[in-house]
């Protein structure tokens, strides 16, 4: 079979497990541009026969997403809601009140990001290790810009960075947003100097007389648009930061519908155009589904639990 006739093939499937799914929609738990962004215009890329329309349902860093569906949305058959590895750190952390993993359906990963340092690209460091040598001689003179406060993703990859460079992270002046477009668009106004945020977002605004990215915080250097920019632990900094893209439904949605949404994923991720299709995205081969994508994620969210209270920040109930 040539490979024009393996798409048709692969687009009647998807079409046929999609057949109920008409004007379905994802929910995009934050403002426009930032990373959760970035996986619901896949999934509409990626699924064009499902027709999904994007929706913005900002708040407490996807807390007003995540109880707007549970409670008052919780069967809707054809809404999927972006996540990543932040939603995750937030439960971990208590940040959703007493949710669970269980609360929710987790249909699908779509791929994989990694956390990044950036800086303007005027701005007088080149490299991690002299932002933080800037940052160590005067923790508030540098303003750091991240989506959430004290405790999300964006903040505790950069603490962690100060913890291994020696320096308190609670002293750090960080300034708290709404989103990685909305970080981005406040270090072009200079309103902060550096971003803690995801290598998705910098393939996105990153390029010559935009952004610096001094460091990604990967286990090796990431091919494409980044290809030149050294890992932390390059610069001497052990962390590497990954975070999963993906979706999840409401916790009534019927079974049949559920499995169909399933499916398609699966079937999506498996047809030749995908992989192009998430490396335009800034996103790095990652794909579970289902049952396997929820016992991942129920792993993922200890993982993080136990990582948030080395810092202390682990809320009870």
């Amino acid at each position: 079979m040539n490979t024009s006739t393996t798409l048709i093939a692969a687009a009647a499937l998807l079409a046929a497990g999609l057949s109920g799914a008409a004007g379905a929609e994802c929910v995009i738990p934050s403002k426009p541009g930032g990373a959760m962004d970035i996986t619901c215009k896949l999934a509409q890329k990626a699924l064009p026969d499902a027709k999904l329309k994007l929706t913005y349902l900002p708040g407490g860093i996807g807390a007003v997403a995540w109880h707007t569906l549970v409670s008052q949305r919780r069967t809707e058959p054809d809404t999927l809601v972006a996540f990543s590895g932040g939603s995750l750190l937030n439960l971990a952390e208590g940040k959703f009140g007493k949710a669970t993993a269980g609360d929710v359906r987790w249909v699908a990963a779509l791929g994989i990001d990694y956390g990044m340092i950036a800086v303007r690209a005027d701005a007088p460091w080149r490299s991690l290790p002299e932002l933080m040598e800037a940052i160590r001689r005067d923790p508030q003179g540098v303003l750091i810009g991240v989506s959430g406060t004290i405790g999300s993703q964006d903040w505790t990859k950069m603490a962690l960075l100060a913890q291994r460079a020696g320096i308190e992270p609670r002293s750090l002046r960080f300034v708290a947003l709404e989103g990685g477009g909305e970080t981005f668009t406040a270090m072009h106004a200079n309103y902060v100097q550096v971003i803690s945020g995801d290598t998705s977002e910098a393939t996105l605004y990153a390029g010559p007389g935009k952004v610096r990215v001094l460091a990604v915080l990967s286990e090796r250097r990431l091919p494409g648009v980044l290809a030149g920019v050294p890992t932390a632990r390059e610069q001497g900094y052990d962390l590497v930061w990954p975070a999963v893209r993906g979706l999840w439904m409401g916790p009534g949605v019927p079974d049949a519908d559920y499995r169909r949404w399933v499916g398609a994923f699966a079937r999506m991720q498996a047809t030749p155009g995908f992989a192009q299709q998430r490396a335009a995205a800034g996103l790095y081969p990652f794909s579970l589904t289902g049952d396997a994508l929820r016992r991942w994620v129920e792993q993922a969210i200890d993982d993080y639990r136990r990582q948030a209270r080395e810092l202390n920040l682990v809320r009870r109930h």
